[in-house]
This record gives structure tokens, C-alpha cells and sequence, in this order.
């Protein structure tokens, strides 16, 4: 048992996609049941599909794409000053932040087994409101992760932090679409006060 252990913490090492792919497979279905418990399920209750969809659309779609993501940054910026991880965040919340939430709504959709159009009608519904959220949350682990996390522990890092933010998505997904609505006018209304 010892060996097979051994063996399997070299491979993550040598590997580090594979490390996050893991992590991501174990953190995207916890944030699931997490989110499902808050709704009042319990264990003989949990929607065990709904944890399977997160744990495949984690593992298999978004560590790679954020593996991905840091290794292009990190090579276009190399330097982990707090100036460059300013750019760096800033870069990823126009670019791949918002990539990122809509192939979570789309995807998990088709998965879902809805047709391309409900998919796309979610993705335009909850877009905007998710990413009202996720620019006053993103930006300083952003900073945090390009300024002071060494870079083979960047995608761990971020799959950590990802645990409450995939909880948030969770809830996102399966709110019905007036709920959406509220949601975003109450984002609206405090945007409207902060510029008065």
C-alpha cells in the first residue's frame, strides 16, 4: 500500500496537470454536496448525478484550461512582482474569467442533457450577475497567487480558494432564472448607490 502511494505522489510531482486535475475532481463535487446540503438535502438525499457532473466538468475541463492559463501567463510574465501580478489578474479577469463562467454554464448544461439553446439562454441569463461577483472576489487571489505562491503550487492554491467560489457556482446553476433577476437588480441597485 505504501509503494502504491509512493507511486502516486511521484506521478502528481512529475505531473502537476494531473495534480490539479485530481484536486479539482474532489473540490468541484464537495462544493456540489456543500451547496446541496444549504438547500436542506441530506446524505440519502444528495443528488449524486449532480456531484458527478461537477467532479467530470472539474477535473477533466477546468484544471486543465486553468493549468493551462498560469503556464501561458507565467511564460509571458515571468517576474512575480506585486506589479506584475496586477497585470497578470487583470489580464485573466477580462480574459479568461469570463471564458471560464461560460463554459461552466454552457457545459454543465449540455451535461444536464438540455439542448444548445437552453444552454446558451443560462449562459446569458446568469452571466452577467455571476461575473459581477466573481470581479470582487477574483482580483486580489489573483494577486495573491501570481505574487506570492511559487508556481507549481498555483493551481493547488487556486483549487483551495475555488472550494467557496464553486459552492457560489453551485448555487448559480441550479437557481431558477427569476431568482437570477433579483439577484442581479440587487447588484444593480448597490452599483447605482456606490456611484451616487
Amino acid at each position: 500500500m505504501a509503494a502504491i502511494l509512493q507511486h502516486f505522489k511521484t506521478m502528481l510531482q512529475r505531473y502537476p496537470v494531473t495534480r490539479g486535475m485530481v484536486s479539482y475532481s474532489l473540490i468541484w463535487p464537495a462544493s456540489s454536496l456543500i451547496q446541496q446540503t444549504f438547500e436542506g438535502r441530506r446524505w440519502p438525499d444528495y443528488d449524486w448525478w449532480r456531484a458527478l457532473r461537477f467532479s467530470l466538468y472539474g477535473g477533466f475541463f477546468v484544471a486543465p484550461t486553468l493549468y493551462s492559463w498560469i503556464k501561458v501567463s507565467s511564460a509571458m510574465w515571468p517576474r512575480t512582482s506585486l506589479r506584475t501580478a496586477v497585470f497578470k489578474t487583470a489580464v485573466e479577469q477580462i480574459s479568461y474569467t469570463p471564458a471560464a463562467m461560460t463554459c461552466f454554464y454552457f457545459l454543465m448544461s449540455l451535461l444536464e442533457m438540455k439542448t444548445v439553446g437552453e444552454a446558451a439562454a443560462e449562459v446569458r441569463k446568469k452571466f452577467i450577475p455571476t461575473y459581477k461577483v466573481a470581479m470582487s472576489i477574483w482580483p486580489i487571489v489573483g494577486i495573491i497567487n501570481f505574487s506570492v505562491v511559487p508556481e507549481k503550487n498555483r493551481v493547488p492554491f487556486i483549487s483551495v480558494c475555488s472550494l467557496l467560489w464553486t459552492c457560489f457556482l453551485a448555487y448559480m446553476k441550479h437557481l431558477e432564472h427569476q431568482h437570477v433577476d433579483e439577484m442581479d437588480n440587487i447588484f444593480t441597485s448597490k452599483d447605482a448607490k456606490v456611484k451616487a
